[in-house]
């Protein structure tokens, strides 16, 4: 195995990545409505208010537990169609079942690390991966 490969123990303890807080998706301006739909109704993650000083940049956010997904409005907005979330989900099957009745397209792929996954894109292109808790 390469040694890029291998991993490596920090001997400097002053500091440290413990986790993620969020992940950020770009959409474009004025998306709004359609990515309520698809993150809110069709995922069902609860929208979470955004604090009053970022209201203007447009945008939504959406929280469920300890899941935290941004949305931000992108005047020059591309879909990230090979970088995506990878989100953890109980019932797939049932999800994904979902997906396909509000209109989304599912690509299923091989399970990984014996987990089921598919892969479905928001209303604006972005890649979401869905695996199986």
């Amino acid at each position: 195995m390469e040694e890029s490969f291998l991993r490596t123990e920090r001997k400097d303890c002053r500091m440290r990545v413990t986790g993620i807080d969020h992940v950020q998706l770009a959409i474009p301006v004025g998306g709004e409505a359609r990515a309520r739909k698809f993150y809110g109704k069709a995922l069902g993650l609860s929208e979470l208010p955004k604090p009053a000083h970022l209201l203007k940049r447009g945008g939504c956010w959406f929280e469920t537990g300890s899941l935290k997904i941004h949305l931000g409005a992108d005047p020059d907005f591309r879909p990230a169609r090979k970088a995506h979330a990878a989100l953890v989900v109980d019932g797939l099957d049932t999800l994904v079942a979902t997906l396909e009745t509000e209109g989304y397209p599912i690509r299923r792929d091989e399970p990984l690390d014996g987990r089921q996954r598919v892969y479905v894109d928001d209303p604006f292109g972005n890649r979401i991966e869905l695996i199986e808790a």
